[in-house]
């Protein structure tokens, strides 16, 4: 719910009686825990990382559109996005690219680099537009449309979605399933992947949560013109990823990342990147997936814990 919607409502969120903000809390809520029982090939955990490549969109959203902020978007396509799938290449770990559409048809020829590569593409809006304040006609088009461009780019129609701005609107589900969408991963409800409830309601559709403290925009990005400056250095932010890793490990469960070409793009933050890949490479029994192979391994085979009870 934006902050428009709560204004809408005429109210004070304190003058509320229980119908109203019960109903807000549970219009979309984690449901069953899909832990599965265990991980391909034994492993004693999962790794999926992900990739959002924006790009020149997050300027072009705003209307912000001098040459110095398409060049820092440009950026993330002439160089950033290669350096990740060398990186890639080199350890042999298959990644996530959830790709606006308008992104796509900028760089048409690094999508079918990401697909040719192995790598899974998934949604990722229309122009990083922010969602929940769509109409649920304009959040439908766009979604939909979206996905006709990735899959006439790369042969195939994307089965997950990250949404733009990692929101959900009062549509956004009923789009998500009425496009037929298996799995989401804007949502931060756990740390493991869970089925997402409608009003209470199974929906069939997988949660791989992410959460800003395994993105790298809140460490690195700025405000030119405003207070907000990164107060992380690449070699912290790779020390927090290697904390999260290991607790993990430890617990063996999904360590789920998410980066952007034209942030971790650069030399130094590479070298952070790449520092992190080595540690996890380190670790013996892991099983590095894509976020849509992660979705539909818990799938098939969460709901009964080792005891053979039925989870809930």
């Amino acid at each position: 719910m934006s902050s428009q919607q709560q204004v809408s409502t005429g109210q004070e969120p304190w003058r509320w009686d229980e119908a109203t903000w019960r109903g807000y809390a549970e219009r979309v809520r984690a449901g069953r825990d899909l832990t599965p029982p265990a991980w391909p090939g034994d492993a004693r955990m999962a790794v999926t990382l992900s990739f959002d490549p924006d790009h020149e969109t997050l300027s072009l959203r705003d209307g912000e559109t001098s040459p110095g902020a398409m060049g820092r978007g440009e950026f993330g396509s002439r160089v950033g996005s290669r350096r990740i799938l060398r990186l890639l290449d080199e350890f042999q770990i298959p990644a996530t690219f959830f790709i606006p559409a308008v992104s796509a048809l900028l760089h048409p020829q690094e999508a079918k680099d990401y697909a040719a590569a192995g790598h899974e593409i998934g949604a990722h809006g229309w122009i990083h537009e922010r969602n929940a304040l769509l109409s649920a006609e304009d959040e439908f088009a766009l979604t939909r449309r979206s996905l006709d461009v990735l899959e006439n780019l790369v042969g195939r129609r994307p089965v997950g979605i990250r949404t733009p701005s990692a929101d959900f609107s009062d549509s956004t589900l009923d789009i998500l399933q009425s496009l037929g969408f298996r799995y989401d991963s804007s949502l931060m409800a756990d740390d493991m992947p869970y089925e997402i409830l409608s009003d209470g309601r199974p929906t069939g559709i997988v949660e791989v949560p992410m959460e800003w403290i395994r993105d790298d925009a809140p460490y690195f990005t700025m405000a030119r013109y405003g207070p907000h400056r990164p107060y992380t250095t690449p070699r912290a932010w790779a020390e927090l990823m290697k904390d999260e890793f290991d607790s993990a490990y430890a617990d063996g469960a999904v360590f789920q990342l998410v980066c952007h070409p034209h942030i971790i793009g650069h030399r130094a933050r590479m070298l952070a990147l790449r520092g992190l890949v080595e540690h996890m490479k380190a670790h013996q029994n892991v099983w590095y997936a894509t976020h849509g192979e992660v979705a539909d391994h818990v799938w098939r085979n969460a709901g009964q814990d080792e005891a053979g009870r039925v989870r809930l």
